[in-house]
């Protein structure tokens, strides 16, 4: 499909064979961007990694210092006292039984779903429809939790998890278009530091093998990783 007059004015500003000093990507990304909103940034790491080998996998979570730039509604699989906590910490929806009908029948207006331990019996039965939109609660993200409050606080304040997918690629919203260039280079330094410590000890030779800096339907611009 052709490219759009937009989106090709924006690429006539970039190299696409040049990875940049991240400063200088982060700003030729926000520039690249022509949307008439307030677009996303996000980061994208091709690591040399097997998926296929348990020891290979990169999954976690992290609060980015200045956060997304989106309040995330939150929902909470929880009971008694817990629910009641995660209602006092600001979750958007909370419950048990009902919440699987609901979603079971269609319902997915949430961005992060939260579990206390003993509900997780409940949440499994949904694991054909959150399993593959990355929502389904675990330990390894902090979304299976007794401390309801840290968690809900923290995926209302700028918390992000990640995944390496099928190929090794590993991508985040790291904030908006409208944040200050020094702000996003601060939260993309602060994901690469988690990037770089997860490496696993069987990845061998050059662990990023690029990186690169893109807004919502704007031109990629690569990145030089050991700039960052």
């Amino acid at each position: 499909m052709a490219k759009s007059k937009q989106l090709k004015a924006a690429y006539e500003k970039i190299d696409t064979q040049k990875a940049y000093e991240v400063v200088e990507a982060v700003k030729l990304a926000k520039e690249g961007s022509f949307v008439k909103f307030d677009a996303s940034v996000e980061v994208a790491y091709n690591l040399n990694i097997d998926v296929k080998q348990s020891d290979q996998q990169i999954r976690g979570a992290m609060v980015l210092p200045n956060g997304t730039g989106k309040t995330n509604r939150v929902l909470v699989f929880a009971q008694g006292a817990k629910a009641q906590e995660a209602e006092a910490a600001g979750a958007d929806f909370v419950g048990g039984d009902e919440l699987v009908q609901k979603i079971t029948g269609g319902w997915l207006d949430f961005d992060v779903v939260i579990a206390t331990p003993d509900m997780m019996a409940v949440v499994g039965r949904l694991g054909r429809v959150l399993g593959p939109r990355n929502l389904m609660p675990n330990p390894k993200t902090g979304t299976v939790t007794m401390d309801v409050t840290k968690a809900v606080e923290e995926s209302k304040g700028g918390k992000i998890t990640y995944r390496a997918d099928k190929a090794g690629i590993v991508q985040a919203v790291i904030g908006k278009v409208s944040f200050d260039d020094e702000k996003l280079v601060e939260n993309l330094k602060a994901f690469h530091a988690v990037i770089v410590a997860a490496k696993p000890a069987a990845s061998k030779g050059t662990y990023i093998t690029s990186l690169t800096v893109t807004t919502t339907m704007g031109p990629g611009v690569k990145i030089d990783a050991t700039t960052v």
